[in-house]
């Protein structure tokens, strides 16, 4: 399973801060050394708040982006955190995207980025494994 806390540990020119996001989001990042991090959120909303930033670090981006690229860097933040046999197992006991959340520890929005982001052959196979589709 994917670790953010050990990506970062990794980036030794990235330095994390927790703070009170004065604008409401959950973390930014300026693209090269710096993270901030909204202290207030919960576990599962650190780890995947982290990850995005982390996505948009290694990818350089060091101003806000547009829907495109937002949408990819949610993609793949998905991606990274949830991999698709861990999707198989949780989907087979449940479709509700707060319990699939819950039960592979990330956020109804990444639940919703990883289904909206899967390719039909994903899909089938997770139709398949599951008896329905997403």
């Amino acid at each position: 399973m994917f670790s953010p806390w050990g990506a970062l540990r990794e980036l030794t020119h990235v330095t994390l801060h927790f703070v009170v996001m004065p604008d409401g989001a959950p973390a930014r990042t300026d693209g090269r050394r710096r993270i901030w991090l909204d202290k207030r959120l919960q576990q599962a909303e650190r780890r995947c708040a982290l990850t995005h930033e982390l996505v948009h670090l290694e990818h350089g981006h060091t101003s806000c982006q547009g829907p495109r690229v937002e949408r990819r860097v949610r993609e793949e933040t998905a991606r990274r955190l949830v991999p698709f046999e861990h999707l198989i197992e949780a989907y087979r006991w449940t479709q509700h995207p707060a319990e699939l959340a819950e039960e592979l520890w990330v956020t109804v929005d990444v639940v919703r980025d990883l289904l909206e982001a899967l390719t039909d052959t994903e899909r089938a196979a997770l139709g398949a494994s599951c008896g329905r589709l997403p």
